[in-house]
């Protein structure tokens, strides 16, 4: 048994010294914070739990307990407050994923009761911009039209079973992953180049806070790839986020995916951080 000061479950009353301590990291913290920032602290709102480690007025560390286990600035003490809930709640997450130095010590503690994992990616560098790209954009990205989610949709799935190694339509059918789909191009948040009804290249801005945006879901055609999409895409994309969303735009990667790497760094992308992600 884990000895160590317990952590607690926040509500709207804490919403400010929770949004304080996520803007310490808005590059790291960008998913949690536009998840506070859209809905608050209610769980029922928040689609999970959100836990704090400290007192009220003194709150140093948080987790976000929702469909992915995400702790934030979580120190060693921190890191097993918040296993130990985990452990006593039982998984309910499909991922473990933030920073290496929080959720490596984490899945120590929690993979005799969880393991094994579907799939550990043990390094990902964050990666951010907050100026012009360096690469051209392509002027034929855009944001996609509602009446297009039938053409986007397949590239949508094929990059998630490429990315997650599973694809979104177990489970519930895929119900809850056409909605999101859905509901990105409805806000505009959804970019792509299609030639017809054929999507050449695709992303998605999947987080927002007034401080910082990030990219995911990109995606080049597999017969299009090695013809300059993946960097003229990107840097199209960058080019509307810097415009239409937030001051600085991020993204995390894998680090054996070296392609994209080079095609973040190509459009300006710098590494400031690294992420880690426990799949089941």
């Amino acid at each position: 048994m884990l000895r160590t000061s317990a952590s607690r479950v926040l509500d709207d009353n804490d919403r400010e010294e929770v949004l304080a301590l996520l803007d310490l990291d808005p590059v790291a913290n960008v998913f949690v914070a536009s998840r506070v920032r859209s809905v608050g602290l209610n769980s029922a709102r928040l689609g999970g739990q959100m836990w704090g480690f400290g007192p009220r007025g003194g709150l140093t560390s948080l987790c976000y307990a929702g469909a992915n286990l995400v702790p934030v600035n979580a120190g060693q003490e921190a890191v097993q407050a918040f296993a130990e809930r985990a452990r006593r709640q039982g998984r309910r997450c499909s991922s473990i994923v933030g920073p290496v130095q929080a959720v490596e010590p984490m899945w120590e503690i929690l993979q005799p009761y969880w393991g094994p994992a579907r799939a550990i990616r043990w390094q990902q560098p964050v990666m951010r911009i907050s100026s012009a790209p360096l690469a051209a954009p392509d002027p034929l990205v855009r944001r996609v039209r509602p009446d297009e989610f039938d053409a986007l949709l397949p590239a949508c799935v094929a990059m998630f079973t490429e990315e997650v190694g599973v694809s979104p339509d177990t489970g519930d059918g895929g119900a809850l992953y056409r909605t999101r789909v859905a509901e990105l191009i409805r806000i505009g948040r959804s970019y792509a180049r299609l030639d017809g009804r054929q999507v050449v290249f695709k992303a998605e801005i999947g987080a927002v806070t007034p401080q910082a945006c990030q990219i995911q879901g990109v995606w080049v055609h597999p017969e299009r790839r090695g013809q300059g999409h993946a960097v003229a895409g990107m840097a199209a994309v960058v080019d509307q986020a810097l415009r239409y969303f937030a001051p600085v735009v991020t993204l995390y990667v894998n680090d054996f995916n070296s392609p994209a790497r080079a095609v973040y760094r190509k459009v300006g992308f710098t590494e400031v951080g690294t992420f880690m992600s426990v799949l089941f």
